[in-house]
């Protein structure tokens, strides 16, 4: 890993969105590459355990917003901070992550390699607690204000009503930040928290452009040529080049093509690398 740095609350290159905040950090202990201006942060935040709805639209999700050039911080977490962090690192993007605790002290473990190819790959692992310091449950709902206040936004997927991906949430409401949210099924716990947003304001999203419209990031992405080695593929290939999830139903309604065939054809692509399979039946470009 990189060198570890520290930079105080009147160094220059302290964070411009950060040092705004009513209780900004007195000083930042930094592994990586942080700016004073970064592109387009976007805090993504959710529960701990996403269903698989949850997981499916925090990877597709991030990994469009990542390829349209915007920044991901989140906080390292297990469940969606996790999968956002990781799904920007695989669409080439830049992702921050910030600790409730020393930066010597990785916090889950298991996202030890995770946190080393965030640094590796042009990212940032920072904290405002000095190294040596142990994880401690109220330095975590601390922590949130620092995610909310590197970021321009800040986008809640999958949060039941107690869920520190709100605490998240108000912050950035209290700061007066763009706050999106999710929506979910009505009848799921994970949905009470994202819902309850949009009935307080937040600007409900289902595509990556209603984010991508915060930060006035306009025009269709060009996609990567990807050469189709029979009719079947460049059909399916055709259906999955807007860039959004498709169901495998819907693969086979809009194709026309027999269940075999489509299953069949979907499964050589993804050996291929060209499809991505994102679980419960959905399939992306990779």
């Amino acid at each position: 890993m990189s060198t570890l740095k520290k930079i105080t609350f009147d160094d220059p290159n302290y964070p411009s969105l950060l040092k705004q905040i009513f209780e900004p950090p007195k000083e930042l202990y930094i592994l990586g590459n942080l700016k004073k201006e970064e592109k387009n942060p976007l805090a993504v935040v959710g529960t701990r355990l996403p269903s698989s709805y949850g997981k499916m639209v925090a990877s597709s999700m991030v990994k469009e917003l990542a390829s349209r050039g915007i920044t991901i911080i989140s906080g390292l977490a297990l469940g969606i901070d996790g999968i956002s962090h990781q799904a920007c690192l695989e669409a080439g993007g830049k992702t921050i992550a910030v600790f409730g605790c020393g930066l010597d002290i990785i916090y889950p473990y298991c996202h030890k390699k995770l946190a080393e190819e965030i640094v590796k790959k042009g990212g940032a692992l920072i904290s405002e607690y000095p190294p040596g310091t142990k994880p401690d449950k109220w330095q975590f709902p601390a922590r949130n204000r620092i995610i909310a206040g590197l970021s321009q936004a800040t986008l809640v997927i999958e949060a039941p009503k107690k869920s520190g991906a709100l605490i998240t949430a108000f912050y950035a409401l209290n700061e007066g930040r763009d706050v999106l949210s999710v929506p979910g099924e009505i009848n799921k716990k994970n949905s009470e928290g994202t819902n309850n947003l949009i009935k307080l304001g937040a600007k409900p999203v289902t595509t990556s452009q209603d984010v991508l419209e915060v930060f006035n990031i306009t025009g269709e992405k060009k996609l990567k040529e990807i050469k189709a080695d029979s009719k079947e593929e460049e059909i399916l290939l055709n259906l999955l080049a807007k860039g959004e999830p498709i169901h495998i139903d819907k693969l086979i309604k809009l194709s026309k093509l027999s269940s075999p065939v489509v299953l069949s054809t979907l499964t050589v692509m993804e050996i291929n690398k060209k499809i991505k399979n994102l679980g419960q039946g959905f399939y992306s470009l990779y």
